[in-house]
């Protein structure tokens, strides 16, 4: 079993949470605070973006933070660098785009993410039908790539994700890109059911999460919580890093304590 597999199979009744920032953002330093108080603030697993000029499924929270950090001249070297510093405290997953990895070299890219201890690699751009090479070559190295699906995915489609899927299948909880929702689809719970019955691999929510409320109805039907484009506007607004720590830290907290209930 993978080292996700590990970390769903002992979650107990708890959902996973699951928060996410663009590696490097606002900068190498600052985002190394902000993990610290991700860890603080109750995460099970940390998920870290690798910063890209063209995020096709990021909303325009996440792409202002991805171009602050290219435009500071981070690299997917300069993520992994962060990744090994955390990966012994907590897992840590990459949200990376293929171009990323096919200029790396996919080999190469799976290597260095083993040796930095990362647990899992989403690729948003890379469907099903095409991604048997690469979910083989991390495989080998012990590595999860995780498989979206999407809620306008067909029963067909989501059993080629179910068939291929390790760790945890990220469920977008909309049709659309990243970004905070003032309220989640009702839908949501029938598109998870859909998932459900086509496979036994946990199911991780993202897309939109942006209250406590909404991820504890979130955590009724899913294995985890993914908040990702909410801590960016926090980290964003607050100017500073320490009170952006401290905001990050304080809202996971109220976060954790729904999850727990």
């Amino acid at each position: 079993m993978s080292a996700l597999g590990k970390l769903f199979e002992k979650r107990r009744k708890k959902a996973l949470l699951m928060p996410y920032i663009t590696g490097g953002y606002p900068s190498m330093h600052a985002c190394g605070h902000l993990l610290d108080a991700f860890i603080e603030g109750g995460a099970d697993m940390i998920e870290l973006g690798v910063p890209f000029s063209d995020p096709l499924a990021d909303g325009p929270v996440v792409q202002a933070s991805a171009q602050q950090a290219l435009d500071a001249g981070v690299t997917p070297d300069d993520v992994l660098t962060l990744a090994s510093r955390y990966s012994s405290r907590l897992p840590v997953v990459l949200l990376v785009y293929y171009n990323c990895i096919f200029a790396y070299g996919q080999e190469r890219f799976a290597e260095a993410a083993a040796a930095a201890g990362v647990s899992g690699l989403i690729v948003p751009d890379l469907p099903v039908d095409e991604a048997s090479e690469f979910i083989d070559v991390c495989r080998a190295r012990g590595v999860d790539v995780i498989l979206l699906v999407a809620p306008t995915s067909t029963g067909e489609r989501i059993g080629m994700i179910a068939a291929r899927a390790s760790g945890f299948i990220y469920c977008v909880s909309v049709a659309g890109v990243t970004g905070a929702r003032d309220a989640l689809s009702d839908q949501l719970p029938d598109f998870l059911a859909r998932v459900r019955e086509r496979t036994d691999v946990p199911l991780a929510v993202g897309f939109g999460v942006s209250t406590a409320e909404q991820a504890a109805a979130v955590a009724r039907h899913a294995d985890g919580v993914i908040i990702g484009s909410k801590l960016i506007s926090m980290v964003r607004d607050a100017g500073e890093v320490d009170i952006a720590a401290r905001a990050v830290k304080t809202f996971l907290s109220q976060v954790n304590e729904e999850l727990i209930k």
